[in-house]
């Protein structure tokens, strides 16, 4: 076993090499999916941006993207920044983020944006494939960061096994327009650092964090994006995703988030970010104007 520094946080991480006891490492393997987006909040401690946009009986409006800027993880400019997307929100103005420009997605945004996951397991590496528009993190196991990284949109990623836990550390994730953590646009800084953690749970926990969102977030999509249906069966374990976000330049202190999935039914479909005039969420194709007179 060998021990492993990684930059930020100050977190003391425990590498597994390939002599470890074949039971040290979790099956994580396999589809794995949720009917509602958005950050979970943690058990304590700051959490993620909100919605600031509510219905009468609490739950939070998805028609609406408005995040919550009086959230005290922000520093000032970050809290302008949700201001202004919030107020073109309010006007019925779809702002850019990666997801609806086809753009390779950061961490911990592709998270609070992807209905699904499909986990390959490697010797050397851990694959994450989220179902849309094909998005693919590379995940180099016992491995450290670069010494001079070039920053990319993704990040580099780099990961261990705590027993039954996969750790992933990410830094280097470029800036830019569309450089935020989440739907809502929160933004980041080049010192964004972010520590994910896999581990199974009961599957009945799971189900009832996940009902649990659905009544937070009632805009639940059928099949999204073509993918099967959640697996109801309670008794097959559910996937708990522990989420820590560092970045010095955007945010006051550190905070933490959760993802929950459960197994998915049906085959991983190809769901693919293209112009078209499809609207997969009502699943229909949208009305093309017709000219009722010829132009010339």
């Amino acid at each position: 076993m060998a021990r492993l520094l990684l930059p930020g946080l100050g977190v003391l991480l425990f590498a597994f090499f390939t002599d470890a006891p074949a039971n040290a490492v979790p099956d994580l393997s396999g589809p794995w999916g949720r009917d509602v987006l958005y950050l979970e909040p943690p058990v304590s401690g700051p959490g993620p941006v909100v919605n600031r946009s509510r219905r009468p009986n609490g739950s939070m409006n998805g028609s609406a993207i408005f995040g919550d800027y009086t959230n005290p993880i922000l520093k000032p400019a970050s809290a302008e920044v949700l201001k202004k997307l919030g107020a073109l929100s309010l006007d019925g103005v779809a702002f850019a983020n990666p997801h609806n420009q086809c753009r390779p997605e950061p961490t911990p945004f592709t998270l609070a944006i992807q209905f699904g996951v499909q986990i390959v397991q490697q010797k050397d590496e851990v694959l994450l494939l989220y179902l849309g528009d094909h998005k693919v993190r590379h995940v180099r196991l016992n491995s450290t960061h670069p010494t001079h990284l070039t920053p990319t949109w993704q990040g580099d990623s780099v990961g261990h096994y705590e027993g039954d836990t996969l750790v992933v550390d990410t830094v280097g994730m470029k800036t830019g327009p569309l450089a935020m953590v989440d739907q809502y646009g929160t933004p980041y800084t080049g010192a964004l650092h972010v520590v994910e953690r896999y581990g199974l749970i009961d599957g009945e926990a799971a189900r009832e964090t996940q009902a649990t969102q659905m009544k937070v977030h009632p805009e639940v999509i059928p099949y999204p994006y073509g993918r099967g249906p959640i697996d109801p069966d309670p008794a097959k374990n559910g996937l708990r995703v522990e989420i820590m976000v560092e970045d010095s330049g955007a945010f006051t202190i550190p905070w933490s988030a959760r993802v929950t999935y459960r197994h998915v039914l049906g085959e991983w479909p190809e769901a693919v970010c293209a112009e078209n005039f499809h609207e997969y969420y009502a699943n229909r194709d949208t009305d093309v104007p017709q000219a009722d007179n010829a132009d010339f």
